[in-house]
């Protein structure tokens, strides 16, 4: 039962949470036909019906279920919706219609283009009923759609290494609770993640650990810790030297997400760069920074190495 996102383990219905999700462009196209008599063609294209025009009306109403359809199934969410559009191509025998929507949200728009196509098909048999008893609407599909993970779906998988800061940790106080968070969350995604240490903040292991970690192939380094404020928060001042490029898209998606959910995120001094082959990416030592981190990282990161290979993207 787990397998279907709607369900639960137990087996009971479910809204899929999308809090954790980025908020991204969605785009989706969907499309239908309704089949009828050439002489029902006819009376459409000449605005010979009783109910008015056909097409318009149909056009109206796809928008419309579009925008509804939150309130129509039950689990799909409720979205800002920008963009829905309806276009109809008229054959010898079916109407083909096509729709298109848009938003900038955290899941997407496919159950808003197929109610859209399903609405159109539906009124315009509702209109030409009284004229035509043998109208047939099959083929409601998907088409297309973009945003989203899927968009930047990629086969490639990194070598991850993950590096804990912290001195309450690495004396054995307290436990290593953002560690664990990543390595479980690259693995999930399909990542190796033979590498881990736990050092304490400011050490000089750091800089020696990485490079030995980019010898022996690692591609994409997270530490987490020391990027606060306090005199023992010196992770990025020892790598900060290190860096032979910068990547401040990362640093600005990372911080955006964080400010959107609690506002102590802009106190926070994460980076991420290039040093030598591999990523390095400096977060806080939080475990919503970990959970943060995998939401925007992930699978976008791994598109990154193909630019670094100079292969196309």
């Amino acid at each position: 039962m787990s397998n279907f996102s709607h369900l639960d383990d137990k087996g009971n219905v479910r809204m899929v949470d999308v809090t954790e999700k980025v908020n991204s462009l969605r785009v989706a196209k969907a499309e239908g036909r309704i089949y009828m008599r050439p002489e029902t063609i006819a009376a459409i294209q000449n605005d010979e019906l009783p109910k008015g025009s056909v097409l318009t009306t149909a056009k109206v109403a796809g928008i419309q279920a579009a925008k509804k359809t939150a309130e129509i199934i039950p689990m799909c969410h409720q979205l800002n919706l920008s963009y829905v559009d309806i276009e109809f191509l008229i054959m010898s025998d079916h109407i083909l219609i096509r729709s298109i929507v848009k938003t900038k949200e955290a899941t997407g728009v496919e159950m808003e283009a197929l109610s859209a196509v399903s609405n159109s098909a539906l009124t315009i048999y509702d209109m030409c009923k009284s004229i035509d008893k043998t109208m047939v609407i099959k083929d409601i599909q998907l088409l297309t759609k973009e945003g989203g993970r899927s968009d930047h779906a990629d086969t490639y998988r990194p070598k991850v290494g993950i590096v804990t800061l912290s001195d309450s940790v690495s004396a054995g106080k307290n436990i290593d609770v953002s560690g664990p968070l990543l390595i479980e969350g690259f693995i999930r995604s399909g990542c190796s993640v033979d590498h881990q240490k736990i050092l304490p903040d400011g050490s000089k292991e750091l800089v020696p650990l990485v490079n030995d970690w980019i010898d022996d192939g690692v591609e994409l380094i997270v530490t987490s810790g020391g990027t606060g404020l306090g005199q023992r928060d010196l992770t990025i001042k020892v790598l900060d030297g290190m860096f032979d490029s910068k990547l401040p898209g990362i640093e600005q998606a990372l911080h955006a997400y964080g400010r959107d959910k609690v506002k102590t995120a802009m106190l926070s001094r994460l980076t991420a760069g290039v040093i030598r082959d591999a990523i390095v990416i400096c977060l806080p030592g939080s475990k919503g920074a970990a959970k943060d981190a995998l939401n925007v990282l992930i699978p976008t990161i791994f598109h990154s190495f193909h630019m670094m290979k100079g292969e196309k993207h």
